[in-house]
């Protein structure tokens, strides 16, 4: 089926279930009961593409839940997925035979959620221009986007997920339209990008970003995002699943994000994102450092935020061998109850 569409004063550290959490306080924009999803274990995940329209350009949608949706039943509480940099939606839908789960959206419509991604502008299967696909155009996406989402499912808020410079696409899309984001997970994100050794050899690449709009991305590059922080904290078989599907759209992705995270940082300023937010971060990440996060995180005017840190893995956290620990703090995060003081 296709369809057109023309929030630390006071931080405490916790230790346990392997897990390193830094967590704030209760206050400010809170989840209303509905926010919660019921578990929707065992039923069979229904899915389908859409499609946005961002002035003439074509965005391509994916969604996925427990069942086909019903008339008149009551709606699920909406998950959005934003993608990075390097890759597509598919790293959210990965499907890796003999080697676990790894399709996020499958998992979390098991949560209950009605989950949503896209393909940004000149990314997979969204249409192809001559811009650089910029944060900033990233966040007209998703202004294209919601308006879809909000005519299938017809909610109003959503919590978004997004991973990498798709954490700062979330973030920034927060910023301008407070009233669409409920609860965000920023995933690998980065503030400043100060003292961040990645950000730090790809600024050497600052002249070609300016000067053009896409970049290589080829099976090798793909296959270092596994691996340039710390090797063995994705299993490769993933990996290689991820180039296979990821090499159908070509070798070629925009730079925008990449000016963006080498020379404009920062793009989300916390102090205007008002919804309650969960930082994740890998502890071998090498995009952005404890010290940067913590920054980001104690400005933050919503004191429902938490910080953790996820052992053993890198950057991606949609591909780490540990990624059973991300799906498990951001469905605690989602689906937290309303708290009774304030």
């Amino acid at each position: 089926m296709e369809k057109f569409d023309s929030p630390l004063a006071r931080r405490t550290v916790i230790k346990g279930a392997g897990l390193g959490l830094m967590a704030g306080g209760f206050a400010g924009t809170l989840p209303t009961p509905s926010a919660s999803a019921a578990g929707s274990e065992g039923g069979e995940i229904w899915s389908s593409e859409y499609w946005a329209k961002k002035g003439e350009i074509p965005l391509w949608m994916y969604r996925k839940r427990v069942g086909a949706p019903k008339a008149g039943e009551p709606s699920r509480p909406v998950l959005f997925f934003v993608h990075g940099s390097s890759v597509t939606s598919r790293v959210f839908d990965l499907h890796v035979p003999g080697h676990g789960e790894y399709s996020a959206m499958d998992e979390f419509a098991r949560y209950g959620f009605d989950c949503w991604t896209m393909d940004h502008e000149n990314y997979g299967k969204s249409g192809r221009t001559s811009g650089n696909a910029d944060i900033a155009s990233g966040v007209e996406d998703l202004k294209a986007a919601v308006e879809v989402v909000t005519r299938e499912t017809g909610r109003q808020k959503f919590h978004f997920l997004g991973e990498s410079s798709g954490a700062l696409r979330a973030g920034a899309y927060a910023m301008v339209a407070p009233e669409r984001a409920d609860r965000l997970v920023f995933a690998a994100f980065t503030y400043k990008g100060e003292g961040s050794p990645t950000l730090t050899k790809r600024a050497e690449q600052l002249a070609y970003f300016r000067s053009h709009n896409m970049r290589k991305r080829d099976r090798d590059m793909i296959r270092s995002i596994a691996t340039r922080d710390k090797p063995g904290t994705s299993d490769p078989a993933a990996v290689e699943v991820l180039a296979d599907v990821e090499m159908q759209f070509g070798d070629q992705v925009p730079t925008g994000t990449y000016l963006d995270m080498t020379a404009n940082l920062p793009v989300v300023h916390p102090q205007k994102v008002l919804s309650p937010v969960l930082l994740v971060r890998g502890e071998y990440d090498g995009i952005a450092t404890v010290a940067d996060l913590e920054e980001f995180f104690n400005l933050l005017p919503n004191g429902d935020r938490q910080f953790i840190i996820l052992p053993g893995t890198a950057h991606s956290v949609a591909l780490a061998t540990n990624r059973q620990l991300f799906w498990h703090v951001t469905r605690a995060f989602l689906t937290m109850p309303t708290p009774i003081a304030t």
